[in-house]
């Protein structure tokens, strides 16, 4: 186990709650007061539809990848790295209210961060971090055209 991952395992990530496949989608914005069921601002629906569907890899977190700001938006970003995706979309719900309440009313899931992979929702930190420790992240990366470094990692190691 790395010590990214020992990190994350440390911080209380592996309580998994089984909500992975549930659809769950936040918006990065400025300012709007429309709550998560208005028509345009940053919260509304259809706001965090169009944000989990702009890129095949979308997360919602506290901060930015180069700033995580709470220690599970840092284990996303870090399980991330691990597999060599750095081309994503990361939205800082700490810069607007109504987007970090958009997003838990939109997937029904309490918690940032969040993650979606191809517009559907994954999880948060627990759920990520079980996907790559059994394999399943690898192959989730697999079906939208990402190949995992780790694989490449491995191939390494075999070579010795």
């Amino acid at each position: 186990m790395s010590g990214v991952v020992r990190a994350a395992w440390r911080l209380g990530a592996a309580a998994v709650r089984g909500r992975a496949g549930r659809p769950l989608s936040q918006t990065a914005g400025e300012g709007g007061g429309a709550t998560a069921e208005g028509s345009g601002g940053s919260g509304s629906r259809d706001a965090i539809e169009r944000l989990v569907r702009e890129h095949p890899v979308v997360v919602f977190m506290k901060g930015s990848p180069e700033q995580p700001l709470c220690g599970f938006s840092n284990a996303v970003v870090q399980i991330l790295r691990l597999h060599g995706v750095e081309d994503y979309r990361a939205h800082d719900v700490l810069q607007d209210p109504d987007l970090r309440q958009g997003i838990k009313n939109y997937s029904n899931w309490p918690t940032i961060p969040q993650v979606y992979l191809n517009g559907e929702f994954v999880g948060g930190c627990d759920i990520l971090l079980q996907m790559h420790q059994n394999g399943d992240l690898v192959e989730e990366l697999k079906k939208l055209g990402i190949r995992s470094a780790l694989l490449d990692a491995e191939k390494d190691q075999d070579k010795k």
